[in-house]
């Protein structure tokens, strides 16, 4: 089928486009619903006359409505929509670029969805699907999941769906550390998720960049020290992976730190820990919990990034934390592809 497809896509071009305008539309009204055309053209960053064209087309379909509060997608629209899914992964050929990171990158699994999150904010949901589905197929009862913060770890706990089918499940945050944002660190999801699944939990109330002789008292203390124990003992391990420059400067550090990681190549992080390009350790933020070196004896860790712009940081701090799956989007993998391409 998809072969007919792409020789279509080779003759008649606008075709495809069009559709794939018209999945773009529908899924941003879906996940902003109810929205108004004017908001609607700025998250896509069309005009407003493109915008009023293609709702009046999608109205007119039946996959539509539009009330006083704005445009919301029907049942029809949403059947639509999952079914678009697919094919628009495969007329795009992601199944091709997956095949070529999971090979070239030695990884598990790759699972790639179509749309570039720095185009689209609201491909995050689609990319906290993908690995929600991966997580809920592979969890079995008396796991230990553990999980770091952030905004792209929040979109896949919001898709986990409600479970009782589970027993003896333990969430855990993979890492100390308390940031300003409540609704995206480690512990608040922990417990999100631990509610969701019918699990227990436990939290880490540290922060970061402990000097060493606070990280050992701290250590030394029963309740953290059994926590650290069950945290080592991770079966699934769900993670995200930053900007270097955007997360140091989350975490708090000084304009001089940051500009001593950019001449260092700093380009990625995960877990505290700052990549260089060439995949070099470059700073690191030392906190309770998971360490590097304990990530290979993980069976299953799960990074989950997407955005072109996040390629660099992708290969830099996914490959040298042992990463078992990566889940992104298509424009981080096309990216990924050619710098791997470029490098060979």
């Amino acid at each position: 089928m998809y072969d007919l497809i792409k020789l279509e896509q080779k003759i008649v071009p606008e075709l495809v486009d069009i559709m794939e305008k018209r999945y773009n539309i529908l899924r941003n009204i879906q996940y902003n619903q109810p929205i108004g055309r004017r908001i609607l053209a700025n998250n896509l960053g069309i005009g407003e006359r493109i915008v009023r064209t293609e709702v009046n087309f999608l109205k007119s379909q039946g996959l539509i409505d539009i009330n006083t509060p704005g445009m919301n997608v029907t049942e029809e629209g949403m059947e639509l929509l999952e079914k678009l899914k697919d094919f628009m992964y495969g007329i795009k050929g992601l199944d091709d670029i997956e095949d070529y990171l999971k090979k070239s990158l030695n990884l598990q699994d790759v699972l790639i969805v179509p749309g570039d999150l720095e185009d689209e904010p609201v491909i995050i949901n689609e990319l906290g699907k993908a690995a929600a589905k991966y997580v809920k197929n592979n969890l079995k009862e008396d796991f230990i999941i553990s999980l770091t913060g952030g905004s792209t770890v929040k979109a896949v706990i919001d898709n986990i769906p409600k479970m009782s089918k589970f027993k003896n499940i333990t969430v855990l945050p993979a890492r100390g550390g308390m940031g300003r944002n409540l609704e995206i660190q480690s512990n608040t999801l922990t417990a999100k998720l631990a509610e969701k699944i019918g699990g227990n939990y436990k939290l880490l109330h540290v922060p970061d960049d402990l000097s060493d002789h606070a990280l050992e008292a701290m250590l030394n203390e029963k309740n953290i020290r059994e926590i650290v124990d069950k945290i080592q003992k991770t079966d699934i391990l769900i993670f995200g992976i930053g900007k270097a420059d955007e997360m140091a400067v989350k975490r708090g550090m000084l304009e001089e730190e940051v500009n001593e990681l950019k001449n260092k190549g700093a380009v990625g992080e995960a877990f505290g820990y700052y990549f260089s390009g060439k995949g070099e350790i470059v700073r690191f933020t030392p906190t309770i919990g998971i360490r590097r070196e304990q990530l290979k004896n993980i069976s299953l860790s799960i990074a989950v990034a997407g955005g072109k712009s996040k390629a660099k940081a992708i290969l830099s701090a996914g490959l040298n934390l042992n990463a078992k799956v990566l889940v992104t989007d298509e424009g981080a993998a096309r990216e990924i592809m050619k710098i791997l391409q470029e490098n060979n």
